[in-house]
């Protein structure tokens, strides 16, 4: 298995380090210091980035191609239960779904592309700040973009990847075009009237009406999609009442759709809501009904799936995959600047491996090198002007299609 950089040992530091040392979306203000440090050296930094993202340019020899690579930083609200050198020193948060792997490779690109730069283009790697994003809260890939230094920019190529436990290390998955899901995320609230519990006909109970709202969802989500739809439907939250001797005022739930395709997508909001509101209705409740983090899927171009198939093959292990996942990124947002790849990083050695968002979760570092080879190999090429030829017209179809949940996230990031 090639490592993938002259000094794979640093790599694995400045990996344990961030691990070390999480921290949550908008507040990634050491993790970015830690990464502005190691890139001045080479490449023109600039931070402030959607707050606490950063920059990093490097120029090729002559004029030519640009490639936007871009790395997630914040960590997730979890306890590290992992008992390593480099566990959390933050308590209740953790890397838990490699983004710190993600900034090491990233950084390993760019480091190669420092030392032997390209014979022609220009490479940009965007340190991105909050990629998790809780309900109603803005994505950081949507607050970059609004940034002067990407607004209205466009690129060859913008490249991304994941880790993915369900690939060994030394693999790198690449999907034939849907890389991650649609996530529209809701708040129920159902409005009922208080009473005291021994005169339960004086009120209206609003948790008895968010029980059986959740129930006929489940039901109904699951009836009115078709077979072949790849769905996934959660109630995440559930709170309300004040005591238990008095009937609820007020309850309400947060959760998630996941989808592929856009008609689907579109019939179930429409089921949920009615639902919903039909149902408070019957119980003579009321009801607030909110969308919110209406993020786009992850669309990968042809173009570059094909040049992944091309160029990669050798020094790691290519990984057709043919099933979608039903997990989200917010590097959906970042289409708008040019055709994208989001390929999936192999993590898992031999001894196995815990999921994603698990305070258990690590890594086999050799996945490191793994994706600095692969990523380098795939800005390269691009920049060498092997690319295949674009599909344009279906590339511009993708954007104004999609152009509805870019502008539900910028909206996100005014308010």
């Amino acid at each position: 298995m090639e490592q993938g950089h002259e000094d794979f040992d640093d790599l694995v530091r400045l990996r344990r380090q961030l691990h070390q040392h999480p921290e949550l979306r908008f507040a990634e203000h050491r993790t970015a210091a830690t990464l502005a440090d190691r890139l001045t050296p080479f490449a023109r930094v600039r931070t402030g980035i959607a707050g606490t993202g950063l920059l990093a340019e490097i120029d090729g020899r002559a004029d030519g191609s640009s490639v936007l690579l871009r790395a997630d930083m914040d960590a997730y609200p979890i306890q590290d239960a992992k008992e390593v050198e480099y566990a959390s020193g933050n308590p209740g948060v953790c890397h838990a779904c490699g983004h710190d792997v993600h900034m090491t490779v990233m950084y390993g690109v760019a480091a190669r592309l420092a030392a032997d730069p390209p014979a022609r283009g220009s490479v940009t790697v965007l340190f991105q700040p909050a990629e998790e994003i809780p309900f109603g809260e803005a994505s950081g890939a949507a607050a970059a973009l609004v940034h002067e230094a990407l607004r209205g920019r466009r690129y060859d190529a913008v490249l991304g990847l994941h880790c993915w436990p369900d690939l060994p290390v030394g693999a790198i998955g690449v999907d034939r075009e849907t890389a991650m899901a649609a996530k529209d995320a809701f708040r129920i609230e159902v409005l009922g009237r208080a009473a005291h519990a021994a005169t339960p006909a004086l009120g209206r109970d609003a948790i008895l009406g968010l029980s059986g709202i959740v129930n006929l969802l489940h039901a109904g989500v699951a009836r009115s999609r078709n077979p072949h739809d790849l769905v996934a439907f959660n109630i995440g939250t559930i709170s309300g009442g004040a005591s238990q001797s008095q009937v609820a005022a007020h309850a309400e739930a947060t959760g998630t759709l996941r989808t592929h395709d856009e008609a689907t997508r579109e019939r179930l909001k429409g089921v949920i809501e009615r639902i919903a509101r039909q149902q408070a209705a019957a119980l003579d409740l009321g009801l607030r009904f909110t969308w919110a983090n209406e993020m786009p899927p992850v669309r990968n171009a042809a173009s570059l799936v094909r040049l992944a198939h091309t160029e990669l093959p050798g020094p790691v292990d290519v990984v057709d995959l043919t099933e979608p996942p039903l997990t989200t990124d917010d590097f959906a947002l970042l289409g708008a600047l040019g055709p994208s790849l989001y390929v999936k990083l192999g993590v898992t050695g031999e001894r196995g491996g815990a999921p994603l968002h698990s305070g258990a979760f690590d890594v086999d570092e050799r996945c490191l090198g793994v994706g600095v080879t692969a990523l380098e190999r795939l800005t390269r090429a691009v920049l060498d002007g092997r690319l295949p030829a674009d599909d344009a017209g279906e590339y511009r179809e993708r954007i104004v299609a999609g152009r509805g949940d870019r502008s539900a996230g910028a909206e996100a990031v005014r308010a």
